[in-house]
């Protein structure tokens, strides 16, 4: 059933849980979430980037969102994730989303909050829920000193005064994770202590970006059928365990997914090179999306909480 994300994030606030937001950019996907929400009785949002709006279309997406929200008792919102562009986010708006992220993050401070609080107040107008980011979260490998790395995490302080200006509903803050599969290059490390102070100024729910866990298991899948991925590594178990325990209540995965989708199509196409059939070439791709979120949710302690 379609639920606020608002709604989802509280109870999740109050319960020390995370709900667990995935990515979809196609039916198998959406229908993975859902099977997975389901089987675990968990609450779940599903949220599309401008880059799957661009592969798949907003109709076409929530459509598929929608119908399964429709079919099943489970909580399930439908998110818009990561809007760089304000018209973009606008029209999610209007086309009837639970929430939407609006992502200022690469401006300066002022200017953040500027447009966070446009689109803050157009959202609450038709009764959504606004995520919005302080922070940079790619390229925290990059930079070499302590000085630069602190600058771009979020600020504790500024991240009081920006929910503040801006009455957004919830905060994608940023304290060492980035996107994609090569999140470190030794051993996950999140600044925890950033965020308790965090947690400790601000009131509003706190989410958790590019913390995909990239499995061991499902890596070494993808290269024994024919994948090369190099040295990937995600957010370590132990640490998105503290992270949920010290106030993150929102949990965003897509590469997980992603990794599982290859490894289950790597396999079929190697183990069955005669197959042709999409229904049968999508099935063991779709089984590997299931059980990896299944996985996720359990680690984030949102099982039974539907």
């Amino acid at each position: 059933m379609l639920t606020p994300t608002k709604k989802l994030l509280l109870k999740a606030q109050a319960g020390n849980y995370a709900v667990g937001a995935f990515n979809i950019n196609n039916m198998e996907i959406a229908h993975a979430i859902m099977e997975a929400a389901e089987r675990e009785a968990a609450p779940v949002i599903c949220q599309t980037s401008e880059g799957s709006l661009a592969y798949a279309g907003m109709d076409m997406l929530l459509a598929i969102g929608r119908q399964l929200a429709v079919a099943s008792k489970i909580p399930i919102s439908l998110h818009l994730d990561h809007g760089k562009h304000p018209e973009v986010v606008k029209e999610a708006i209007r086309a009837g989303y639970q929430s939407v992220m609006y992502d200022g993050s690469a401006h300066p401070f002022a200017r953040n909050v500027e447009i966070t609080s446009e689109v803050v107040k157009l959202a609450h107008q038709g009764g959504v829920s606004v995520e919005a980011e302080l922070g940079a979260l790619s390229g925290i490998e990059d930079f070499v000193t302590v000085r630069q790395r602190d600058a771009h995490l979020t600020n504790p302080l500024q991240a009081r005064e920006f929910v503040k200006k801006t009455r957004c509903d919830f905060l994608a803050i940023a304290i060492g994770t980035s996107h994609g599969a090569y999140k470190f290059t030794g051993r996950s490390k999140l600044d925890l202590l950033r965020l308790k102070e965090i947690r400790s100024r601000v009131s509003v729910p706190l989410v958790l970006h590019g913390a995909s866990s990239v499995p061991k298991s499902l890596v070494k899948q993808v290269e024994k059928f024919g994948g090369d991925l190099g040295k990937p590594m995600g957010v370590s178990d132990r640490d998105l365990r503290q992270a949920v325990k010290n106030g993150i209540c929102k949990v965003n995965t897509d590469t997980d997914v992603r990794l599982a989708f290859t490894a289950g199509i790597r396999k079929i196409l190697k183990r069955e090179p005669d197959e042709f059939d999409p229904r049968k070439l999508l099935a063991p791709a779709y089984e590997e999306m299931v059980a990896v979120i299944r996985w996720k949710i359990k680690l984030l302690g949102s099982s039974n909480k539907a």
